[in-house]
């Protein structure tokens, strides 16, 4: 706090005067109404200025003819606040009057009460010069609202803003594509992001404010009714999101959902994104428009500015045609006589990249048909074409999708159109996450036999969910369904309904079991029938799904436990002996002997970069899976499987492992830390906890934990052997707490496998259950205890 410039009552009196004013907008306010978000924002645009122009006069500042302008731009220069948003105002004076003296009384007061502000004292010739250099400065002052002092500074500032923006923006059109394209780079999409960032998202309130930008260039018309209605319910979201939260948040988070969707009339959080994802699409499309339209997005050959001839018409397939950036239809083609015209086009703007013009998409959508079933063999091989477009395919899908034209090919669609997932694992709706896996699985057609049996399987892979069944079983019946309509062959027809229904067979049973077992093995070639197409078909599918779930859901972990189940199911199709599975090698051996010796644990240090395979061996007691877990969780390592053999009498756990962030650590302070452990001296619970504690707590809305059991899967010599599959919010020292609990019921585990999906964990453990009676309802209750 600066010396002379205490927080002043005045100040303090706007945030006590915001805050009631907030808690009065909320749903049990004390008059036993609220305010709407609309209402709260101009009663908020009411506060501020109010109270900057009477903190104004108390400065110093005169008024007309004074030399001296305090206006507001952004959100309170549009009369669009939304609750904690600071306040950005500009000093503008004529050059002639001193302002430094007079900027301090202003800005002092804001800062000492902690009132988020963005300032800037310029003359009106130093702020047109900053807008001429700076776009976003630019883009600002055409919100410029006059608050006090001269209002004829204010008045000239903006006009002068506005006209030179009117003159140059087209000049300035490259410098605004490129900043749009790197915001939307950093904030991702409104329509598709499971958390969208309302404001600087792609289809966002930023994107808005440059449609208006360009509409009062006279570049494009002003935002139709669609853009501006999506422009409100952006807008009212972001406004009860920070209502909400109680302070400046402009990501929704699915925890956030219903309590929003309560406050804007919305059944829930899942209407909600629904209603998101329709507003993004509408201001996205619409900006994609009029960037195109504007030339923005192209390069015309110009010379003095002049365009040298019209936009050339090239021939792309029968009917469609590149017209200059953009797939046309051709002057002689009608959609209402040609039904494959509308996948040629689409075809054709995939392969090439190019966007479908409106007025195609306009006229394809008044009168293509849709294709009689079963489709005809060159329109099949049209949408096949399309899928494997690769990123060319997400945009043309929007484009048909806003149009009514996806609907049209695949009325499927509908319910999982905007949908927002169930798990937190996912980033994108149900519907992009379907496109981005066939965009990824795009790059895997040369790894199977049946390139077009891959892309229609990634299509259509999670087309059951948004019902109330197991989406696997649902969407099989609806790929079977849609794979009839294509005319495909029966038996083409049973195989795309199988890699939908067993779409998660791969993943799930490597990263939950057994894989070297040859029970585990024989189930999988069991559920497949045998089929070894089917097979690759799944491999590559589950690479794609993974990849386009999100970010590490596909590890090198992951990539090599699927790549060996498929290699072991393929020896067992084609009748070959199976590996014997070891748990040990050799240089384990070596070590559990070494420990033999010595009777001191050790530890053995495999691998490099982010995966490594941690062995600790000690002599044969009870707790060496639970208290080695707990080491390496210590070390911020995450454990994905895990067995614990024992040989010559000692006890040996093999642990594979990656680092849930930094580097792998050092070997010999695992062997510290570990051989504590063993004998008591290192407080595991007590260090576990405090690291949690450091690392953001443990989550206090979570999802209650589940066990799941499951009597014939867990493999090994023993018929009683069973698997203990737990499903709850992963935290840093989970399994160390999971493994203490199944310890204290006397059970012996003999592998386990560990899966993290976001924020959430699926734990599996093999062992042979106690002989006590009861057994399996006491370790239930000790293990979800753990789990909370």
């Amino acid at each position: 706090m600066a010396p002379g410039h205490p927080a002043t009552p005045a100040a303090a009196d706007l945030l006590l005067a915001r805050d009631r004013l907030l808690a009065a907008a909320g749903p049990r306010s004390a008059a036993g109404h609220r305010l709407t978000p609309a209402a709260l924002r101009e009663a908020l645009a009411d506060l501020h200025e109010f109270w900057l122009t009477a903190h104004a006069d108390r400065a110093g500042i005169g008024g007309r003819g004074g030399g001296v302008a305090l206006f507001a731009v952004g959100g309170l220069g549009r009369r669009e606040p939304v609750p904690y948003s600071d306040l950005d105002l500009v000093l503008a004076h004529d050059g002639r009057t001193r302002v430094d003296d007079l900027a301090e009384r202003l800005w002092y007061p804001l800062w000492n009460s902690g009132i988020g502000l963005d300032h800037s004292v310029r003359t009106v010739g130093e702020a047109l010069e900053v807008a001429s250099g700076d776009l976003r400065t630019a883009l600002g002052l055409l919100d410029a609202r006059h608050l006090a002092g001269d209002a004829e500074i204010t008045a000239r500032l903006a006009a002068s803003a506005r006209d030179r923006w009117r003159s140059g923006a087209r000049t300035r059109l490259g410098e605004l594509v490129e900043s749009v394209r790197a915001r939307w780079s950093r904030a991702g999409e409104v329509a598709h992001w499971v958390e969208p960032d309302l404001k600087h998202g792609r289809g966002g309130l930023r994107d808005v404010d440059v449609l208006r930008a360009l509409a009062l260039a006279q570049l494009v018309d002003r935002p139709d009714a669609d853009v501006t209605a999506a422009h409100t319910l952006l807008l009212d979201t972001r406004t009860e999101l920070r209502r909400i939260a109680r302070r400046p948040r402009d990501v929704l988070r699915p925890q956030d959902g219903d309590e929003v969707a309560s406050a804007l009339g919305l059944t829930d959080r899942f209407a909600l994104a629904r209603a998101l994802s329709g507003a993004g699409r509408a201001v996205a499309y619409a900006l994609d428009v009029a960037l195109r339209s504007t030339g923005a997005d192209s390069s015309p050959r110009r010379v003095l500015g002049v365009l040298l001839r019209a936009p050339a018409r090239s021939p792309l397939d029968e009917g469609v045609v590149l017209h200059g950036t953009e797939v046309a239809l051709a002057r002689d083609a009608d959609p209402a006589k040609d039904p494959g015209l509308l996948l040629r086009v689409a075809a054709a703007s995939g392969r090439t990249g190019h966007p479908i013009a409106p007025a195609a998409l306009a006229r394809l959508s008044e009168s293509a048909p849709e294709p009689r079933a079963p489709w005809p063999a060159d329109v099949r091989q049209d949408l096949v074409a399309l899928l494997g477009a690769g990123e060319g395919l997400t945009d043309v899908v929007e484009a048909l999708d806003r149009a009514g034209l996806w609907a049209r090919l695949f009325p499927e669609w509908g319910a999982v159109r905007d949908l927002p997932p169930r798990d937190a694992a996912h980033v994108w709706t149900v519907d992009r996450h379907l496109v981005r896996t066939t965009v990824t699985a795009a790059r895997l057609v040369t790894s199977v036999s049946r390139p077009d049996l891959l892309l229609l399987g990634a299509l259509l892979h999670d087309i059951g969910k948004g019902r109330d069944r197991d989406h696997s079983v649902v969407g099989a019946a609806l790929a079977a369904q849609v794979g009839t309509r294509l005319g495909l062959p029966k038996s083409d027809v049973d195989i795309v309904a199988a890699v939908v229904r067993h779409h998660l067979l791969l993943p799930h049973t490597a990263t939950r079991r057994d894989i070297d077992d040859e029970t585990t093995i024989h189930r999988v070639v069991d559920t497949l029938g045998g089929d070894p197409v089917l097979l690759e078909l799944l491999h590559a599918l589950a690479e794609a799904d993974s990849l386009a779930t999100g970010p590490g859901v596909w590890t090198e972990w992951k990539a090599r436990l699927v790549a060996d189940l498929v290699a072991h199911c393929r020896t067992a199709m084609a009748g070959g002996t199976l590996p014997q599975p070891d748990p040990l090698d050799d240089a384990q051996r070596a070590l559990a002997e070494s420990v033999a010796t010595t009777g001191r644990p050790d530890v053995l240090f495999e691998g490099a970069g982010q995966a490594a395979t941690v062995t600790l061996a000690t002599v044969d007691r009870p707790g060496v899976l639970s208290r080695a877990a707990g080491v390496l969780a210590l070390n911020s390592l995450q454990v994905h499987a895990a067995t614990v053999a024992t040989h010559a009498g000692i006890a040996v756990g093999v642990f594979a492992v990656t680092p849930r962030f930094g580097s792998l650590p050092d070997p010999s302070l695992l062997r510290e830390q570990f051989t504590r452990a063993i004998s008591g001296s290192l407080p595991l619970a007590e260090k576990l906890a405090a690291k949690e504690h450091d690392y953001g707590g443990r989550a206090t809305d979570a999802p209650a934990p589940k066990v799941l059991w499951f009597d014939h899967e867990a493999g090994g010599p023993d018929p009683r052997a069973v698997v203990l599959e737990l499903r709850a919010t992963d935290r840093i020292g989970l399994l160390h707490s999971v493994a203490t609990a199944l310890e204290s019921e006397g059970v012996d585990v003999k592998w386990t496998r560990a899966t993290t999906l976001g924020t959430a964990a699926v734990d599996a453990f093999g062992f042979t259950p106690p002989a006590t009676p009861h057994w399996r309802t006491h370790i239930e209750h000790r293990v979800l205890d753990a789990a909370r």
